[in-house]
């Protein structure tokens, strides 16, 4: 039960994330094709991060008074309702552009609670010395995804236009709610409406974290990789490419093609060989984290377009190899009832990282220029690296006996 239950988590999510990209594919056409202003394209990333970030930090309320699932399924369905209106509004006249902003608000909102709703869901339905595979393998799709969802999105764009586009994601949404309607949690809920403040509910993510050390290692870590990582924005790679390597923005999509395929590549190495890193997390934690530096490093400086895709490629596999590890500690380490409000915390804290750093990344590459931000990037990495080296005792080693032991 549990395996198929974790196969409809993970092609229901898959599903709700391809109408996700194309939904915004849609979106942008028809918005583009009417204003013709890139900050009202811009609005769109915004809406999404501020609308995430709003309904994470909320999140534990609702995790405390509802099951996972049930959050999953309300998410979905809430999601579809709201995109149906919006593309049949569209159908029979033109949406104003000020209502189009709160529909796009309203889903990012809604999708604010999911996601950290299925990162907690993960680790119910597969066992705890499988997790590394089963991490590796919905990396590996949520990347597919994503790579592939923009590329089809524009060519789909291109051939049936963005209102159809609109119902295409309609459709995909419904399927996903089914899928998911079919997941099977085995921890009973207990709710604790009631039992506590709703001050101190918010809280309780923060408490978590700050009360372990293990959790406030991984957590600072991923907080600095946050901020590093923004450099890897469309944006910035974009800047990068014309100034840097002097290419045509062709190139653009080519480096975060090759960043995309890095990841997939670290996502299936991961779930190739999960019982080796499994038992050598620690380990591989720690040499991932100094290659990224490396990488991150050399990239900001190459000037040789064959490099830089190498580069890219070889960023986007030992950033998911470390990833996994970060998120695995977390996993197998936390409890099931931690692990929602965990989840939670991360959603709408590290939204608001991304947003407020690609902001902070987008003046200073504007001010110093590109070459400058991924100096800094890799400055912040290294500091990441040398934090985990001094903490590493912190993380547990996994043998095969521990894993036997804990299922007994």
């Amino acid at each position: 039960m549990m395996k198929n239950s974790f196969r409809l988590l993970w092609s229901g999510q898959m599903l709700a994330n391809l109408g996700d990209v194309l939904y915004i594919v849609g979106i942008i056409t028809f918005l583009y094709a009417s204003t013709e202003s890139a900050f009202v394209l811009a609005m769109l990333p915004f809406l999404n991060t501020f609308g995430r970030f709003m309904s994470g930090m909320v999140s534990p309320i609702l995790m405390n008074r509802y099951p996972l699932k049930t959050l999953l399924v309300a998410s979905q369905v809430s999601k579809t309702v709201v995109l149906s209106v919006l593309a049949t509004w569209n159908t029979l006249a033109q949406v104003p552009i000020l209502f189009l902003f709160v529909f796009i608000l309203s889903i990012a909102l809604l999708d604010g609670w999911a996601l950290p709703a299925t990162d907690a869901m993960l680790p119910r339905l597969v066992k705890k010395e499988e997790l590394v595979k089963a991490n590796s393998f919905v990396s590996i799709v949520t990347e597919s995804t994503q790579l592939g969802g923009w590329a089809i999105g524009g060519l789909l764009a291109s051939l049936i236009g963005g209102q159809n586009l609109i119902w295409l994601t309609f459709i995909l949404f419904v399927t996903s709610t089914v899928l998911l309607n079919g997941v099977r949690d085995p921890i009973p809920f207990k709710k604790q409406n009631g039992k506590k403040r709703m001050i101190g509910e918010l809280n309780e993510g923060f408490n978590v974290i700050w009360r372990s050390k293990l959790f406030r290692v991984i957590h600072i870590e991923m907080g600095m990789q946050a901020i590093a990582n923004v450099v890897w924005v469309a944006a910035i790679i974009y800047v990068y490419v014309e100034e840097v390597l002097d290419r045509s923005e062709a190139w653009w999509g080519y480096l975060n093609t090759c960043f995309f395929l890095g990841m997939i590549a670290g996502g299936y190495i991961c779930a190739r060989y999960h019982n080796r890193l499994e038992h050598n997390l620690r380990s591989y934690m720690v040499g991932a984290s100094f290659v990224v530096v490396v990488v991150t490093l050399s990239f900001g400086f190459n000037q040789v377009a064959w490099i830089a895709f190498l580069l890219a490629f070889l960023h986007g596999i030992f950033g998911q190899v470390k990833g996994v590890a970060l998120n695995t500690f977390l996993q197998k380490e936390a409890t099931d009832e931690q692990l929602p409000k965990i989840y939670g915390l991360q959603s709408g804290v590290f939204s608001l990282i991304f947003g407020v750093s690609t902001l902070l990344f987008g003046a200073l590459t504007e001010w110093f220029g590109v070459q400058y931000v991924f100096l800094i990037s890799g400055i912040l990495l290294w500091i990441g690296t040398i934090y985990l080296m001094f903490n590493r005792l912190v993380f547990p080693k996994y043998t095969k006996a521990q894993e036997i032991e804990a299922h007994m």
